[in-house]
């Protein structure tokens, strides 16, 4: 069985080192990822490896809506033996060794180190360049040890987590928009309803524009990258241009300025106020109806201001929005040339 949608980057494609067990409806592998035997791929799960590679061994299981990624310019993403990730996880630019357990909406951050048997439970977040000792269950954000976790265990709650999947919920037809030429919807996106999308927008991988109710409105040159979910229950949502919106991103009605970046796995209530310029940490998650000041780098739950938005940061911001402007335009070729 072979993934729903492989592409390659950069003349890189896909290596299997067996067919894998399974793959689900909508799951996307990209470039230079090496995988293991064994492997099991859950519906929407998003393997990118478009700038570095992704190296993924044997036994890997990544649940339903999950993402592994890398950080384009410097980091890849190794991943050891009999690795659980459970669903809508995040595994992004880090190391991660054997028999590991990664629960339900977790995210693991640039540049982070996990060791060998380790469970870390759902919710956790593992911040850029945390050393995650061998031997431990973690939990929190940032993620902390809670206890000494032995082999039979994390053997045991791999299994469990394995069992509890199940099948995701019955994927919709989605519909085709009309965009410009400039614009890269990915094949396994999924929009419905009122979807503007602004020139030199992408929309990446297995995300899950719902605009039945109220208008979803994206600025230009904006990118929401994958398994990020946009659904509308009153006004709406407004996106500024040159905003970032990382991966497996909730947000409800709300407006978010431009030039903006919403963190990994951060959740925007109904009714929040995003400023201009304004950095949402990942794993953050606003309140309904806050108002985020810009200028500022937010972080926490629910979010508050951490530090004022500097030059690295802002740079930083500037240069994922130029980064995905030329992933959109290399996306829009391959998927051409699948046609």
């Amino acid at each position: 069985m072979s993934p729903d949608l492989t592409l390659p980057y950069d003349g890189a494609s896909p290596e299997f080192a067996s067919r894998p067990v399974w793959c689900g409806r909508g799951s996307t592998v990209i470039g230079a990822a090496r995988i293991g035997a064994q492997a099991w791929i859950g519906d929407e799960g998003v393997i990118r490896a478009d700038g570095q590679a992704v190296v993924l061994g044997d036994r890997f299981w990544l649940g339903h809506r999950s993402t592994v990624h890398i950080a384009t310019q410097e980091r890849g993403t190794d991943v050891g033996d009999r690795v659980t990730v459970g669903r809508n996880s995040v595994v992004h630019a880090c190391t991660v060794g054997s028999d590991v357990v990664i629960e339900d909406d977790v995210v693991i951050l640039d540049g982070a180190t996990v060791g060998d048997c380790i469970v870390i439970e759902a919710g956790a977040t593992v911040y850029p360049r945390a050393n995650l000792e061998s031997g431990f269950v973690y939990a929190g954000s940032p993620a902390r040890a809670q206890r000494p976790v032995g082999p039979e265990e994390v053997a045991e709650r791999a299994e469990r987590l394995r069992e509890q999947a199940g099948d995701s919920a019955p994927i919709p037809p989605a519909e085709a928009p009309e965009t410009e030429e400039s614009v890269f919807v990915a094949r396994t996106a999924r929009l419905r309803g009122r979807v503007s999308l602004g020139a030199g927008s992408s929309v990446l991988f297995c995300c899950d524009l719902n605009a039945e109710v109220g208008p979803i409105v994206v600025g230009a040159d904006t990118n929401i990258q994958d398994n990020s979910v946009i659904r509308t229950r009153g006004e709406g949502v407004v996106i500024g241009r040159d905003t970032t919106v990382g991966h497996n991103v909730r947000i409800a009605d709300s407006r978010i300025g431009a030039r903006c970046l919403i963190g990994i796995g951060a959740a925007v209530a109904p009714g929040t106020v995003i400023a201009d310029d304004v950095m949402l940490a990942a794993g953050a998650t606003t309140d309904p109806g806050q108002l985020l000041e810009g200028g500022y780098l937010w972080g926490g739950r629910p979010a508050r201001i951490l530090a004022p938005l500097d030059a690295g940061k802002r740079s930083l911001m500037s240069r994922i929005v130029e980064s995905y402007c030329v992933h959109g335009r290399e996306y829009r070729q391959a998927q051409a040339e699948l046609s």
